[in-house]
């Protein structure tokens, strides 16, 4: 079995029960299901979750490098110069990242309102990136954006391989095919799943 579920803001990605916070247990009631990886509590989007041991290290496990794709709304307008740092490689002091993907969009269309709202500054522009990684370290796109000067406000997970958020409103999840987006299809660097 494979879930697509979008993860809302604040959300904990385990099931044990934490008082006081949502977990994926208030949203989930699907017995021995595991997340195939992990989205931070202050991010939100896609997450997958398995009962396939071995599909979910496919998933994980950065040696597969199965294409994650962000959106990250950032403090400033990036430059082309920091745009060109992101797809290079970023030292952040005890790694630097691999090459990833990395352009200036518009506001996605289909992005749902973040429950709270990000602060709005009236005077510090705000803008959007895509981001596509191929690994995935503690805090990596947060990391990343602020080492070139442009800290990230809010951040999505969009896709991972052919599996893309479209469709699914924040708290809800979809069963998908467990076999077609893994097999035989490798996403190309660039593609998205939107």
């Amino acid at each position: 079995m494979l879930i697509a579920f979008n993860k809302p803001f604040g959300v904990i990605c385990k099931f044990r029960p934490e008082p006081g916070r949502r977990t994926l247990a208030d949203y989930i009631n699907v017995p021995n299901v595991y997340p195939a990886g992990r989205l931070d509590t202050d991010s939100e989007g896609l997450l997958l979750l398995t009962d396939d041991g071995l599909l979910q290290a496919r998933i994980a496990n950065p040696r597969h490098k199965l294409a994650k794709v962000y959106w990250a709304q950032v403090e400033g307008v990036p430059t082309e110069a920091a745009l060109t740092s992101l797809r290079n490689g970023v030292d952040l002091g005890d790694f630097t990242t691999k090459p990833a993907g990395a352009r200036s969009i518009s506001e996605p269309t289909n992005l749902w309102p973040r429950d709270p709202p990000i602060r709005y500054r009236a005077k510090i522009p705000t803008a959007w990136l895509e981001l596509t990684l191929r690994e995935g370290k503690n805090r990596q796109v947060r990391r990343m954006t602020a080492r070139v000067g442009f800290p990230t406000l809010r951040l999505v997970r969009a896709a991972v391989g052919q599996v893309g958020v479209d469709g699914l409103a924040p708290g809800t999840w979809r069963e998908i095919d467990a076999a077609s987006p893994w097999t035989e299809r490798r996403p190309h660097a660039n593609a998205t799943s939107r």
